[in-house]
């Protein structure tokens, strides 16, 4: 029986993306890498809408957290100061990473079922104190959306760069780089890209990728501009995935065809197949619908039952959830709607979740 996974990510991803992984052994100091990786490098920035000369991609080994934190870590110059939006376990990981590498910042910390207000963000970027601004985009351990069109265009105002954490967010999210003009995006292949764990990319404005030179080495494996310089001229500072790389290309490829726009659709239906199942069910949705991302529904514990019996109950029917973090961990589960996944199986979770509930 097929695992349905509904955490989100690693995802399902579909027989061809798994199937790539079977390439053929390779050494990545030879041609035959480097034409991979540039092929790689060059559709992420076609399905993304990127191709202007404005942006350029990278490539790392490593998980999304990897890519978010080589983006922080190297995203700040010297004397700058970073300004961190925080309302959710990413948005602290953030913060944490600027404090282990001595980036000077500050946090606006907000509860983790709320946006930063928009008036206080301003309020703090006016007068250039701050060099930069970090976001999560989808805020994965509630499921809500920041607002991201207006924190870039706040930014775009007061001059301050804008660094996304949209590592699952994009694909799943619209993400308009030639109007919002992010300095630097973070993404991984495992989540909405529905690549294989491995390999995670940033898609950074040149100008930016150019400033970054002159900014402080802050970790010898995650300086964005070493990686970028070395793929620019067909190299690698490091030993890449060979083979999660054959997977990512294939995944980019299978995204192009099917377009970001068209799997933002096929992700909503899916989100709305799960949630009007759940409140049918009579079961509570953490968010309201306006703050809800298209891609992950936290959801209330039925009264009476805990989310480890839920938890081991619906695995055996061939459904992973995902638990709550933090102080949420006791209260909700989290239930994903990305990946390789039928219509048909998201309707048979819900029956499955039915079943469960009732008989608890």
């Amino acid at each position: 029986m097929k695992t349905i996974l509904l955490n989100p990510g690693p995802v399902n991803v579909s027989p061809r993306v798994r199937a790539a992984l079977n390439g053929p052994d390779l050494c990545h100091r030879e041609p035959d890498y480097f034409e991979l990786q540039d092929a790689i490098r060059r559709r992420i920035l076609e399905v993304f809408d990127a191709t202007s000369a404005e942006f350029t991609s990278v490539v790392i080994t490593g998980s999304g957290t990897a890519m978010v934190e080589a983006m922080i870590s190297s995203g700040v110059s010297r004397t700058g100061r970073l300004l961190v939006l925080q309302n959710g376990v990413y948005g602290e990981r953030i913060a944490r990473m600027a404090a282990l590498h001595d980036i000077d910042h500050d946090v606006l910390d907000n509860p983790w079922t709320e946006r930063p207000s928009l008036d206080e963000i301003s309020r703090r970027l006016a007068g250039t104190r701050y060099e930069a601004l970090a976001v999560v985009y989808h805020e994965t351990t509630t499921g809500l959306l920041n607002d991201l069109p207006a924190v870039a265009a706040l930014c775009r105002a007061n001059g301050v760069r804008l660094l996304v954490d949209a590592v699952s967010a994009l694909g799943g999210e619209r993400l308009d780089f030639r109007e919002w003009r992010p300095d630097a995006v973070a993404c991984t292949a495992n989540k909405c890209v529905q690549g294989l764990p491995g390999l995670s990319f940033a898609i950074v404005r040149r100008e930016f990728m150019g400033a970054m030179a002159s900014f402080p080495e802050r970790s010898l494996y995650l300086h964005l501009p070493r990686h970028h310089d070395e793929q620019e001229r067909q190299s690698t500072p490091f030993t890449p995935a060979v083979q999660i790389a054959y997977a990512l290309r294939e995944a980019l490829d299978e995204l192009g065809e099917e377009t970001v726009a068209g799997r933002i659709a096929r992700y909503g239906r899916a989100s709305a197949i799960v949630r009007d199942g759940l409140e049918s069910l009579g079961l509570t949705l953490l968010l309201p619908a306006s703050l809800r991302s298209n891609t992950l529904t936290a959801i209330l514990l039925p009264a009476g039952t805990s989310y480890r019996e839920l938890h081991d109950e619906l695995r055996r029917q061939g459904f992973v959830i995902y638990a709550g973090q933090g102080a949420l961990a006791a209260t909700l589960f989290r239930v994903a709607t990305m990946g390789d996944v039928s219509a048909d199986d998201y309707r048979r979770f819900v029956g499955a979740l039915g079943s469960v509930i009732a008989r608890a």
